[in-house]
This record gives C-alpha cells, structure tokens and sequence, in this order.
C-alpha cells in the first residue's frame, strides 16, 4: 500500500482533481447507489436523477468480478447496502452485502472461500488529510473508497437497505 501512496504523491504534483458540483440538498431520497468501476465513479441516484457523483478508489486488481478472499477485486453485481460502521478503521463504513447466494456458490464450485466485508468507507483513520492523493490509485483490498468528506455526505444521504449496482 505504501508503495500505491508514493506513487500518488508523485502524480499530484502534475495531475489536479476537479472539484464535484455540489446543488442538490442531502435531504433527497437516494433509491439507488451505482458504481462504474472502470469510470471510478460512484453516483447516488433518486428516480432517473443524479444527485451526486465522486471520484472512487478500488482494489489493487480493480478489473474483473470478485472470485476469491484476498484477490483485491471489488464485486460487479447488485447488492445491497446492510449495515454501517461509524467507528471503523477507515473514516466510517458503509457494508456491502458481498458475497450473495451466487457469488457463495461459484466459490464453492472453485474450492476458494469467497470474501466479505466489502465496504464503502473513507481514507484510512489518521490519513484524511491524504484523501485526494490516495484516491488516485487503486489502494484498498476490494472496497470502495473515497474522500473522507464524501464520505460523510454519503453516510447522510444513503439509508441502510438502499441497493448498490456495482458494474464494470
């Protein structure tokens, strides 16, 4: 991992992260959270509408769905978001319902125990303030990260049971 953040720090001297348009009050219902892996975008969705978009991180191995513990995929599916974690070792957790009964069965079938505790979550407790560095690579071990303030913006506006789209 740290390898991973001393390459970010390098490119954030020649690279910028744009600022995401913020005009939509939290109180809106989010129906749907859809991440597009290979976009490092996550969006929370009412209706047809996006109300917020931002820039992710993923695993170490990001391309492909998740096939075993350990692999540094995130799951591509639909899942749902189950529970949450405000005292997390990342700033605050979102859980992801991964692995469903089909994700169990195909590693199962390949002899391989699945994985688990996929979460949405912010920077690493104690590195917030690295939070833009950190999401230009690929750092977690198959979750979702992002900024801490982002973070807390999710959090307020996605309840539990609100489904997640995970795709390529």
């Amino acid at each position: 991992m740290w390898a991973k953040i001393h390459l970010a720090i390098g490119a954030c001297l020649i690279a910028t992260t744009p600022l995401l348009e913020r005009n939509v009050l939290p109180q809106q219902k989010v129906d749907l959270v859809r991440v597009e892996k290979s976009q490092r975008q996550l969006q929370l969705i009412s209706g047809d509408k996006v109300l917020r978009s931002y820039g992710i991180a993923l695993g170490g191995a990001p391309l492909g769905q998740k096939q075993r513990e350990g692999d540094e995929r995130t799951p591509e599916g639909r899942y749902v978001l189950d529970w949450r974690n405000p005292n997390s070792v990342a700033h605050r957790s979102i859980h992801i319902s991964y692995p469903n009964a089909d994700d169990a069965a195909a590693a199962r079938s390949r002899g391989v125990d699945p994985g688990g505790f996929i979460m949405i979550h912010g920077q690493p407790n104690g590195f917030g303030w690295l939070g833009r560095l950190l999401q230009m690579v690929d750092w977690t071990d198959g979750c979702i990260a992002v900024t801490n303030s982002d973070m807390d913006e999710i959090w307020t506006m996605v309840a539990d049971g609100t489904p997640i789209e995970i795709m390529k």
